[in-house]
């Protein structure tokens, strides 16, 4: 079932606050992975990583809310439960890593029909 074109709402300085938002997940990435070498705390890695998915999350549900029924957006909510449970359990960050690795790998290159399918 392929998604059907809707109207996206949009905001002064989204694109800005999405780039930043982007910009911290990243640099969670960085810290959560240099953690799991021993270089960092995973609570912090992983804190960073859910408030700034959470806030990205939060952009896209508001410009299209219908991402809460597809299997994108499922996908995020998965993804951030998932990086919350690392942060107060950190013997769980090293599968919640590959867990979440793969996932967004699978969800991001899988294609639009796939990502956009309509969950209910």
């Amino acid at each position: 079932m392929t998604r059907q074109r809707q109207e996206v709402r949009d905001f002064p300085g989204k694109r800005w606050l999405n780039l930043a938002a982007r910009t911290a997940h990243l640099a969670g990435v960085v810290l959560f992975g240099a953690a799991l070498l021993g270089a960092g705390n995973i609570q912090t890695g992983a804190g960073i990583l859910f408030f700034s998915g959470l806030l990205m999350f939060a952009i896209d549900l508001w410009a299209t809310p219908s991402l809460i029924r597809e299997v994108a957006g499922f996908g995020i909510i998965v993804k951030l439960a998932l990086i919350g449970i690392a942060g107060t359990q950190p013997e769980t960050a090293l599968a919640v890593f590959w867990i979440v690795l793969v996932l967004s790998t699978v969800i991001s290159h899988a294609s639009g029909a796939f990502r956009h399918r309509r969950l209910f």
